[in-house]
């Protein structure tokens, strides 16, 4: 059985820019269902999903690093910040926000790591 959650519920994030790049890092909170939501969040988390949960790099290359003895994933958007920071037309030009932005988005998850 599954639950639509923001990624959020036990997913961290941090973000930011490298010239024209987006640079996300994801990590699950590990104090409890460690093994299954580090399985869950390396298995989710592929260059698809991030085009699905961040409609804007639907046509820009996604490159996804699994850290599995980390429990995380490090995820580069090449190009959605244009030419840099100070050619960026987006709002958060520097991608700070992107991370709470990409924890906010719904997605199923299953019951058992709740």
């Amino acid at each position: 059985m599954t639950r639509r959650k923001p990624l959020g519920t036990f997913v961290h994030a941090r973000s930011g820019d490298k010239g024209g790049d987006a640079n996300i890092g994801l990590w699950v909170d590990q104090s409890t269902k460690a093994d299954e939501r580090i399985a869950w969040l390396t298995k989710f988390i592929s260059p698809d999903r991030i085009k699905e949960l961040i409609p804007e790099a639907a046509e820009l290359d996604v490159e996804v690093y699994p850290l599995p003895n980390l429990g995380a994933v490090n995820v580069v958007i090449r190009g959605l910040l244009g030419d840099g920071v100070a050619a960026s037309t987006r709002f958060d030009p520097q991608a700070k926000a992107l991370a709470e932005w990409l924890r906010s988005r719904h997605v199923s998850i299953t019951e058992n790591l709740l």
